[in-house]
């Protein structure tokens, strides 16, 4: 199956740059949303169209997409794309970046961001100071844990972000709201499998992916 890698931006016209604050909202959760109907309107050629690719943002108004077609031209982009076909080996060892809502089963409450729960077991007036120190220790344990049925292992991993998103279609009150965690994590691993390593890059990792998570850029180390 052919893959496409695409760097859209968006337009610098005038009619799209007035847009910017509908397009990029200053809150979090708004702004996924928003990007998240920005990318599906370079993807989606129908109504009931199913998600067939992963992105992330790359700064204002600049995104990055992996996709099984090409993105649809439009005056909302300028669209740079290229086939996405590399050519590895096992032992080859690669840098990555990866922005990912790392989940795990939790017996008793189902499935549990990874950083959250692990910052639950820690006093609330203490939880700041430790935030990153756990979001580095439980991201690099998460993505070990997926190297081992996805064809990689990490060699170094940091965590440059960890941060809260809530839903953008909650419309309840704050408390209660539902949230997702969201590592950004780069690094180096190695391949030892390059049919399930590409078969996972090509599917996206963790959860959350409607919303800019899952997707990994490789280049050579």
């Amino acid at each position: 199956m052919t893959l496409y890698l695409s760097r859209l931006r968006l337009s610098s016209h005038p009619s799209v740059q007035a847009l910017d604050k509908l397009l990029n909202p200053d809150d979090h959760g708004p702004r996924l949303d928003a990007h998240h109907r920005l990318i599906w309107a370079a993807f989606a050629e129908t109504a009931d169209q199913r998600r067939d690719f992963l992105w992330r943002e790359d700064g204002k108004g600049s995104f990055y997409a992996l996709s099984a077609r090409p993105p649809i031209q439009s005056d909302l982009f300028e669209v740079d794309v290229k086939p996405f076909a590399p050519v590895l080996q096992v032992g080859d060892r690669l840098n990555f970046t990866l922005r990912a809502n790392a989940t795990r089963d939790r017996k008793g409450k189902g499935r549990v961001d990874v950083v959250m729960d692990a910052l639950h077991a820690i006093p609330q007036g203490k939880r700041a100071d430790q935030r990153m120190n756990i979001a580095q220790r439980e991201g690099a344990a998460w993505l070990s844990r997926q190297g081992e049925t996805a064809g990689f292992r990490v060699v170094q991993v940091d965590v440059g972000d960890y941060s809260v998103a809530a839903l953008p279609d909650h419309m309840g009150a704050r408390k209660g709201q539902p949230q997702f965690g969201i590592l950004d994590l780069s690094g180096l691993l190695e391949v030892t499998d390059t049919t399930a390593f590409l078969a996972r890059l090509c599917s996206g990792f963790g959860r959350a992916k409607a919303f800019g998570c899952g997707l990994m850029l490789i280049r050579r180390a």
